[in-house]
């Protein structure tokens, strides 16, 4: 029993000297890279030209415009549409408060749109159609992989050339 104690002793020791020194720098570097964002904290700002004019935008982390992951919240207002468009990337988007209804398609059919609602999420996979709007005040997490674009079905719908 006592070489099993002594081993076991051993053991621990080669153990620890061989992983202990090397995780501990790990964790601390892994630490330095995460990020910590209270809701007092999120800065918004108004949302860039490709999206109608309204709501507000907080980039989490990355920067949607730029290959890579990001994550970005918009804070729509009640009655807010976006029309028929598609994007390059897959998208993901998780309701945190309100209710946010999605269609598919070219047209902006309100009465086939799917109802999410808080807490709600939708995968979208890249290049679908779909078209989007709210009823009430809403705030969206999104999550994908940049970079972000958005392209209109109808370009008379991009208010992005509308502001030029």
């Amino acid at each position: 029993m006592k070489s099993i104690a002594r081993l076991f002793s051993l053991l621990l020791f080669v153990l620890g000297t061989w992983f202990l020194p090397t995780t501990a720098p790990l964790a601390a570097d892994a630490m330095g890279d995460m990020t910590f964002i209270n809701p007092g904290d999120i800065k918004w700002g108004d949302v860039p030209p490709v999206l109608p004019k309204g709501a507000k935008i907080a980039v989490l982390t990355g920067d949607p415009f730029k290959p890579g992951a990001y994550v970005v919240r918009l804070m729509l207002p009640a009655g807010y549409k976006i029309p028929p468009h598609w994007h390059t990337q897959s998208e993901n988007l998780t309701v945190i408060s309100g209710a946010f209804y999605l269609g598919n398609g070219d047209t902006l059919d309100m009465a086939h749109a799917h109802l999410l609602q808080q807490g709600g999420y939708h995968s979208l996979p890249a290049k679908a159609h779909h078209f989007a709007f709210t009823k009430k005040p809403t705030v969206l997490q999104i999550h994908g992989e940049g970079p972000f674009d958005i392209t209109y079905i109808n370009p008379a719908d991009d208010p992005s050339k509308a502001s030029k």
